[in-house]
């Protein structure tokens, strides 16, 4: 399932491409045809994110997607990705064709699950050549967004429907805070992760699953902030101090920033030439300790371990994080 830097740059390239533009919208596979029609023709005035939710605004309904683990944006026709997926310093530029197996997350490839993007590049860009404007609907969209230049493809979403302005906020309430999202203040939003995860006994692991109680984290992200902050997570939210609990999410900040930025769930700290570019290439080289059961520590050498925690793996070092 895509984590919420994913989300935040899936709004971005909405922002950059299609707000302020008359959209049609339809529904080539048919489930979101009645909802479709409410959009349809109407200008796209905002694109955001809250967590592992995308809002699209079309002058007063929003448009609510939440891709789950199979959903995907596919993009086609006058694409940029200068302002949507910014790329780190001196990391290599990976276009759609490039990136078609999924393996790079600079591409528009990382947004959602991996799907074959159809993208006309900008000129000092290459990818893949539209023979025909629109493109043909390809496999079951389940919503289209197409402008006079651009055309956005939906798939397999967990949720996807029409919402108004309370139902927006209503989310906005129920989902805990995003660093992004500007539905509050940095200072409020820290002050509500800490409150809920103090006023529970559940393991700080399981917390930060927890989308009532921080919006964005996923299974890479849990694993690599509570090794960061070398903290067990077994222990219970209770039990973590206020300077503890603000420091977790002043890293959640820095690294959802870098992975909105760079496109890719960076981790370790101070990469530089070689070891950077490795990060860059390979997932195996941009992460503490997910994925790396049974290796020793990149710290202290003790073999990481794999368990389960509400039916999800979580990969962490039973030394550093004792």
């Amino acid at each position: 399932m895509p984590e919420g830097h994913s989300i935040h740059r899936i709004a971005r390239q909405f922002d950059s491409n299609f707000v302020g533009r008359p959209a049609a919208v339809s529904s080539p596979q048919g489930r979101f045809s009645v909802e479709a029609a409410e959009l349809d023709g109407r200008v796209m005035t905002e694109a955001r994110a809250i967590g592992k939710h995308l809002l699209l605004r079309f002058e007063e309904p929003w448009m609510h997607v939440h891709l789950g683990i199979y959903g995907a944006w596919d993009f086609a026709g006058e694409i940029s990705t200068d302002a949507a997926l910014a790329r780190s310093e001196g990391a290599s530029v990976r276009t759609a064709a490039a990136g078609a197996l999924g393996q790079n997350e600079e591409s528009l490839h990382s947004i959602g699950a991996p799907r074959r993007a159809r993208v006309k590049m900008g000129e000092r860009e290459s990818g893949l050549t539209l023979d025909e404007w629109p493109p043909k609907p390809v496999g079951q969209v389940r919503a289209r967004i197409l402008t006079d230049s651009a055309v956005a493809d939906l798939r397999g979403p967990t949720v996807c429907k029409v919402m108004d302005d309370d139902g927006v906020q209503a989310l906005a309430q129920r989902l805990g805070p995003d660093p992004m999202a500007l539905f509050e203040t940095r200072a409020q939003a820290e002050s509500r992760f800490v409150s809920r995860v103090q006023r529970s006994r559940q393991p700080i692991g399981q917390l930060l699953m927890d989308q009532s109680v921080v919006a964005g984290i996923g299974n890479v992200y849990r694993a690599e902030m509570l090794f960061r902050a070398a903290m067990s997570p077994h222990r219970s939210g209770a039990n973590v101090t206020d300077e503890e609990a603000a420091a977790l999410w002043r890293d959640w900040v820095k690294l959802l920033r870098i992975g909105v930025e760079t496109g890719q769930m960076l981790t370790i700290d101070g990469l530089r030439g070689k070891r950077r570019q490795a990060a860059i290439d390979n997932r195996e080289d941009r992460h503490w300790v997910y994925k790396r059961e049974g290796l020793p520590c990149l710290r202290c050498g003790t073999s990481i371990a794999l368990e389960m925690m509400q039916q999800r793996k979580l990969y962490w070092c039973p030394g550093c994080q004792s």
